[in-house]
Formats: C-alpha cells, structure tokens, sequence
C-alpha cells in the first residue's frame, strides 16, 4: 500500500486535534491563564526553577519523553501488520496521550511543579499519595531499564555510535554556560543553537573517520561496559544543575529530532515508499516470534509511549513545570509535545513496514528462530555491506527501524551512496532519543525518591541539599542499572510497557480527581474514559505477562532471581494501580456528594523555599 494518502490523513487528524480538542482542555477544563504565577518564577532558583522561553521548555520537554517508546515500540508491533498500530497511534495519542501529558502540566503548575504523587496526595488522600510515590518509584526504575537497554543493543561494538553519542556531552554543556551564564542576564538562544547544530554535524561526520582509525578499538565496548557508561551518565545528568547539561542537551537533541522528523516526513511524502506488510498478519491471533502474545491487550503495551505513556506524567510533573514560563505555555508543550512523538511512532511504522518482512524479522529475532519461520532475506546481507556491521539477529527494534529509516532516505535523488552514513545517523537519532529520556527520568526518579526519604529524615527531601541528591540518585541508578545488567530486551520490554501504561491510568485517574475536586466534573469523561481503557488493558496484559514469561524464569536454571524479581514487580504494579485508580474514583464519589476534598486546605509550599510573589488563584470555578 502507498504510504502518501495514509500520513496525509495522519497528519490532518493531528492538525484538527491541537486546534480543537487541546482548546477545549485549555481553556474550559483547566482555564488557563497568564495572571498565574508559574512556579519557574515563584521559587526561581537557576538549579531547578528556571523560567524558560517557551521553545526552549518544549525542547526540554519533547526531548525528555521522546525516548524509546515511539521508534522501538511502533517497530516491534509492526508483526501484527500496520493497521493496528497506525489506528492505535493516532487514536490513542489524540484523546489519551495527549490529554494525559496536557492535564498533568497543569496539575503540577497548580501544585507549586510539584511531582505526580504529590498531586495524588493532595487531591485523593495522604495513603493513596504514599503508595503512588512508591509505585512512581518503582515504574520509573523500571522504564530506565526498558529505556536504556535499547541503547545498550543498539551501541554495542560500534565506535560510530559512541563517539558520536558522547561528543553530544561536552556540546551540550558548552551550550549550556552560553545560554544561561553569557553575562546578559537574558537566556541567549542564536548562537548555542548555530553552535551546537555545526557541532553535532561535525560529531556524526568525525564518527566514521573514527570507526575506521587506528583508534577505533578504544570506543568499542560490550553490553555491560555500555550499561556502566550509561550509569555514570544519568548519575552525572541528576546531580548537575539543570541548565548545564540536561536543558541544553535536550534542547540540542530536539533540533536533531524535529529536523530529522520533518526529513522523513518529506522523505515519505516524496518517496511514498510501498508498505511491504499487509495490514493485518496472522500473528495478530499470538505465536510471533518478535511479541509472543495476542493483539489485545499486547498492542497496546507494545506501542507504549508512541501512544499514551505514563513516564510522560513524570516529566509533566517533574522538570518541565519547573522551567515554564507562562500558564498559557502548557497548550503548546504538553498538548504539541505529544502530538509530535505520535508523528514519531507512525514514521517508525512506516519505516519499519516498509522492509521486506524477511529483513524485518531476520533482525528482530535470533538466527536459530528466524532459521524455522520459513521465511528468506531479501536486501538484508547487500544492507550489512553497505552499513559494515553485521545486522541479523540484532534485536530490539533499533537496528531494523534504522534500516527503514536509512532505506527511505537513500531513494532520494543523489542519496544511494550514503546507506553507511544515514544508518548511522538513524542510530544516533534513536540513541539521543533515548538517552535525553534517561537524564531526565533519572533526575525525576530523584525527586521522588528524595520526597520518599524526606518521609523517614526530613532534610533528605530537600531537593536542593547535595548529600540528599547524590544519596537519592545513586540508589536510582544503581537500581536500573541491575536490571538492565540482567535482563534482555524480551524480559524488561513488556514489564516497562506494562509499567509505563498502568501509570498512564493512575495519571489520568488523578486529573479526573482534579476536575472533580475544583467543580469541573463536566469535563471528567475527557480523562476518566481514557483511564479506565488504558488499565483494563494493560491489566490484561500484566497478568497474561506473569503467566506466560516471567514466573517461567523461575522454573529456569540461571534466571530464578530475575525472574523472581520482575514477577514481583509487575504484581506490585497491577495491584498498586488498581488501589490508586479506584480510591480515585471513590474520592470523585465523595467530592460530588458534599465530602471536603484534601485539596480544600492551605496549599503547602516547599519546605525551605519563599515564595517571592503571592500566588494567583486557581481560576478554574
């Protein structure tokens, strides 16, 4: 099938989405308006309360939760055929993704940008806020693992990868004194940017006469070097201050992936490659080798973040509100930011889709499985010369969504001698991907375990005390660093996908508390409906998950304790979320029949800090 008329179709959808549906969250649910004092300006510090230009904070936001989850997950589900994921994708984004990543910054501006447990105690109650701090802990570790393994496959034994991917460090850090200490006082924009463009060309372009020096061995590392490197970065990511390297970086990486995005959205439009896929394969019934389950529930914790993700709560409520500058901001990087990763997953999918499916599943699972599918390679060995790696059996989803992308680029006129070049481009592309979700998620991961420890020792939740920050990141990293030292990409995928979504459900869960609680009940259906779909399915899902991988590790010589642990995990999250989910509903009860809601008393501001101006009211009554 010709790929033209189903993006145009996309993104007419997406166009009439912003404009209508986001308005109608904006400005009747919520009420935005500019008289509210963000908490960027309220506790101002310049570590973590930075007001930002609003490109700036979507570059922040867009690069913090567009990670792994719409390149990787559209590519994985590509095995039940295009129709399913194309129709969830856009969807899902529309009238849940994006409804939840929009509510949860206004909630959190409306909260002193205080993080999601936080806004659950304030709204539903003090237990149900403690078990969703520790749910959010837990969830957020594991996505950090689900994250970073995609890195780990897609970096190992390529010096490319990693020079080019590390040079981003120093870059961003360079951009970062440029942009907030130039001596101004005033945010400079122009030149980091032309700065840090050029040298990202020159990182991608200086990669390959790296890779074929005499010093290419010294970037070449395997799996679990790959995972120290990674933690040593999201440890140093969470410690320094914001605008260092976090903001800058992923402000760097958001010009690489709107560009890039907007390529292959021209690539598409002019190539319009032929989906190679039928809409609908027979595995849709279970048996793939690449997802074993069924279409439904798997679906939908597949696609994850391409179409609703709970880890976007996390940033919603964690570093971004803490950056914005204007109420009226939040439309355009909560509503907008989503949109755009959904544009991300369908061009994956259509990458992915436009491979023979001989090449598709010869990389996405192990030679001896693709040896019994009976199925044969088509352009797959003339890719690995062109690429100089070898490519079968590198599963994961990155290497074959590289592939696609690199494929789609190399039909353009004058193109075709540079497969080497876009294939690794496409890596880079997906390794920055992933990683600014990692620095940011590590730092919010911080935040809540921070929060946690300042329940046991009040001066450990202190987000501005250093032997608090390291104490509370070490123990994070250390943690998703385990399970990623342990785990592959088939044991850790479906426990983040699962995680992720069930997150997603207490999120929207709590926003329609919010609505209920300030007498916008009207508008509870925009956020309850979503909520309920995403936890009876991703409820499925985990419990078919249990049954089918994890509590068979047990029975497994050299994976008990693994298995084990992500069997315990993924019932922590299914029982955990069905409690919040439901004593979030039972508060809308109690709120709509008279009951004082918690949120009623005097907001309490964070211990330590002054609020340098009063604060404007609510104005959503």
């Amino acid at each position: 099938m010709n790929t033209l008329p189903l993006l145009l179709i996309v993104l007419g959808i997406f166009v009439v989405a912003y404009r209508y549906y986001s308005a109608l969250l904006a400005t009747r649910a919520f009420m935005l308006d500019d008289r509210n004092i963000t908490p960027a300006h309220r506790f101002k510090d310049g570590h973590n309360y930075v007001p930002s230009p609003k490109w700036v904070a979507f570059g922040h936001h867009f690069a913090a939760i567009a990670g792994a989850g719409p390149l990787v997950g559209p590519t994985l589900a590509t095995q039940f055929g295009y129709a399913p994921g194309l129709i969830w994708l856009v969807a899902g984004a529309v009238l849940a993704g994006c409804v939840q990543d929009l509510t949860v910054l206004i909630g959190s501006l409306r909260h002193d940008g205080k993080s999601l447990p936080y806004i659950v105690q304030r709204e539903v109650g003090p237990f149900t806020g403690l078990m969703a701090m520790i749910a959010v802990l837990l969830i957020l570790i594991v996505a950090m693992a689900g994250l970073a393994i995609i890195v780990v496959n897609a970096l190992s034994q390529s010096a490319w990868g990693i020079f080019t991917i590390g040079m981003t460090i120093p870059i961003a850090i360079v951009m970062g004194v440029w942009m907030f200490r130039n001596g101004s006082g005033k945010v400079a924009v122009r030149g980091p940017s032309i700065f840090g463009v050029i040298a990202l060309l020159a990182a991608l372009i200086g990669g390959h006469w790296i890779a074929n020096s005499g010093f290419a061995h010294v970037l070449l590392f395997d799996g679990h070097q790959i995972v120290l490197l990674l933690c040593a970065y999201g440890f140093l990511a969470s410690v320094l201050p914001v605008w260092l390297l976090l903001e800058p970086r992923d402000y760097l990486s958001t010009y690489l992936k709107l560009a890039t995005l907007g390529a292959l959205v021209a690539g598409v439009l002019i190539v319009h490659p032929s989906l190679q896929f039928p809409a609908f394969t027979s595995y849709v019934h279970g048996g793939g080798p690449v997802i074993p389950g069924k279409l439904f529930p798997f679906l939908f914790v597949t696609i994850a973040c391409g179409a609703i993700s709970g880890f976007h709560a996390l940033v919603a409520s964690g570093t971004t509100p803490k950056l914005i500058d204007k109420e009226t901001d939040a439309r355009f990087i909560g509503y907008g930011a989503m949109l755009a990763e959904s544009l991300v997953g369908v061009i994956a999918l259509i990458a992915a889709c436009s491979l023979a499916p001989g090449d598709y599943f010869a990389i996405n699972v192990p030679p001896a499985v693709f040896a019994h599918l009976g199925m044969h390679t088509v352009n797959l060995p003339e890719f690995s010369r062109e690429v100089g790696e070898q490519l079968a059996g590198r599963t994961g989803g990155a290497v074959s969504l590289a592939i696609g992308v690199a494929q789609i680029f190399c039909n353009l006129p004058g193109m075709k001698a540079l497969t080497g070049y876009w294939y690794h481009y496409a890596i880079m592309f997906e390794a920055l991907f992933i990683l600014t979700t990692i620095d940011a998620g590590t730092r919010v991961a911080r935040y809540v375990m921070q929060e946690l420890m300042g329940k046991i020792y009040k001066p450990l939740g202190r987000s501005n005390w250093l032997p608090s920050n390291l104490m509370a990141t070490a123990i994070v990293v250390f943690c998703w660093g385990y399970l990623i030292w342990g785990g592959t990409i088939a044991t850790i995928w479906p426990l983040f996908g699962t995680a992720n979504q069930l997150l997603a459900s207490i999120a929207l869960a709590t926003m329609t508390t919010w609505l209920v609680n300030h007498g916008k009940a009207v508008y509870g259906w925009l956020t309850l409906v979503p909520a309920l779909f995403v936890l009876i399915t991703t409820v499925a899902a985990g419990v078919l998950s249990i049954q089918n991988v994890f509590w068979p590790m047990t029975q497994r010589t050299g994976s008990v304790v693994q298995g084990w642990i992500e069997t315990a995990l993924m019932a922590v999250f299914i029982v955990g979320a069905i409690v919040i989910v439901g004593s979030a509903l039972l508060r809308c009860l109690k709120t709509l029949r008279g009951v004082t809601p918690p949120s009623a008393g005097t907001e309490v501001t964070e211990p330590g800090r002054v609020a340098l101006e009063p604060a404007a009211p609510y104005r959503c009554c």
